[in-house]
């Protein structure tokens, strides 16, 4: 079964200990979790080791997202947002693990709104997102319940090309280890990016 050990290791938990943490539902009588990842409503059944859309049980999490579900509701902690923006690679142990193949998906929010940097915001709007005042657009919204992603883009013109930047609290990394938390930014980028293809 994917990811038996995570599922090991939420059993094990006290599950009301656990809604509080991740600030999100435990249904007592279901044994079941319910909580946001980015625009949608999971449900996450312990004692059935499965997770789906709480508006279609037949709709499954994929596995990426059943990762980050079950690592935030075992990571997360109770704390409040500290309002400080950080680069990935300036998290605790961030430095050596954002590189290579665990770059940040800066380059494709670059190809999908350097041109037009607005498309951004309009998008954003259908995950619940807010527009922020960096960049020539930028906006923040919630991976999952404690974990706000801020993205920036700079557009293209005739001098230099676009950039993106993207940049989380510094609390995200008590939540989530980082491979759960790059897996997390990736589903959010190529999320916003299927809006405009």
């Amino acid at each position: 079964m994917a990811h038996e050990g995570l599922w090991q290791q939420l059993d094990k938990l006290d599950p009301e200990l656990t809604a509080k943490r991740a600030k999100c539902r435990y249904i007592a009588d279901q044994g079941q979790y319910v909580l946001r990842l980015l625009n949608k409503e999971y449900v996450v059944d312990v004692g059935g080791r499965e997770i789906f859309s709480q508006h279609d049980r037949q709709q499954q999490a994929g596995f990426l997202e059943q990762l980050c579900l079950l690592a935030y509701l075992i990571g997360a902690q109770d704390l409040p947002l500290v309002g400080k923006l950080e680069r990935p690679e300036t998290l605790p142990g961030g430095q050596f693990f954002f590189r290579g193949h665990h770059s940040r998906p800066t380059k494709k929010l670059e190809t999908a709104f350097g041109r037009c940097p607005e498309r951004l915001c309009e998008i954003a709007e259908r995950f619940g997102a807010k527009r922020c005042e960096f960049g020539d657009a930028s906006i923040e919204m919630y991976l999952l319940p404690r974990i706000p992603i801020t993205i920036v883009i700079w557009a293209a013109d005739d001098q230099f090309q676009a950039r993106a930047s993207i940049l989380f609290d510094r609390t995200a990394a008590s939540h989530l280890l980082l491979d759960a938390l790059l897996t997390a930014a990736n589903l959010a980028v190529d999320a916003l990016i299927e809006e405009v293809l």
